[in-house]
């Protein structure tokens, strides 16, 4: 299975290059499906959304279809997933995210789509590959933000991913607390600022960054 987990999507020229390598193919041979549930649940200003369908746009995909996994029955969704190359899920909250998943049966199908695609995430939809942290540990982490359940993520990669390191807007995402939080984590954790992401084919895991990055071993 191929991977691109991102903080902000496609915010650099190393992001870029990655997904399409994974791809295997140029951008205008190249079919995305894009996922917003995840923002749905998200009630802000929604500049950072379209900024995320832009930077695919500027690139010129041979399409970009947006399909909202909560709004639609699962034949309409998985006809549209079968004939992407990527899928890419955005971000917003991971927690609703990651139950919306489930409950609509992309979970169970992505092992099988994930054989011949490359799966996207922004943000929450990074996160929601491997495992959630728990509710106090996020709680600490991102002080801006409300955690209602205690989702434990898909478990496809044993892996935690902290998305938005050294942010503005979340002003205690830095590495000396988590670093300090480190002996409650349960899985390897990589912290990734916006201009950085993980690669992972197969497993076999390589940080693609312009930025900075923090990898907290388990």
């Amino acid at each position: 299975m191929k991977f691109l987990l991102t903080s902000a999507g496609i915010s650099n020229a190393s992001i870029e290059k990655a997904l399409l390598e994974l791809v295997g193919k140029s951008a205008n041979e190249t079919s995305v499906v894009f996922v917003p549930t995840a923002a749905t649940m998200v009630a802000d200003d929604k500049s950072w959304l379209v900024q995320n369908y832009n930077d695919f746009l500027r690139l010129g995909f041979k399409s970009f279809d947006i399909v909202d996994i909560a709004a639609v029955p699962q034949e309409n969704w998985q006809k549209r997933f079968e004939v992407a190359d990527v899928l890419c899920f955005g971000g917003g909250d991971e927690e609703f995210l990651a139950r919306t998943m489930q409950s609509s049966g992309v979970a169970d199908a992505l092992p099988k789509l994930l054989e011949s695609k490359v799966y996207m995430g922004i943000s929450a939809g990074s996160m929601v590959v491997g495992g959630l942290l728990s509710q106090t540990l996020m709680a600490r982490l991102y002080l801006e933000e409300s955690f209602e359940g205690n989702e434990t993520g898909l478990g496809l990669l044993d892996l935690s991913i902290l998305p938005h390191l050294n942010s503005d807007y979340f002003a205690h995402l830095r590495p000396e607390l988590i670093r300090s939080l480190a002996p409650r984590f349960e899985t390897a954790v990589y912290a990734l600022d916006d201009q950085s992401a993980l690669k992972v084919v197969d497993g076999n895991i390589e940080v693609i960054t312009e930025g900075e990055f923090l990898k907290i071993e388990k």
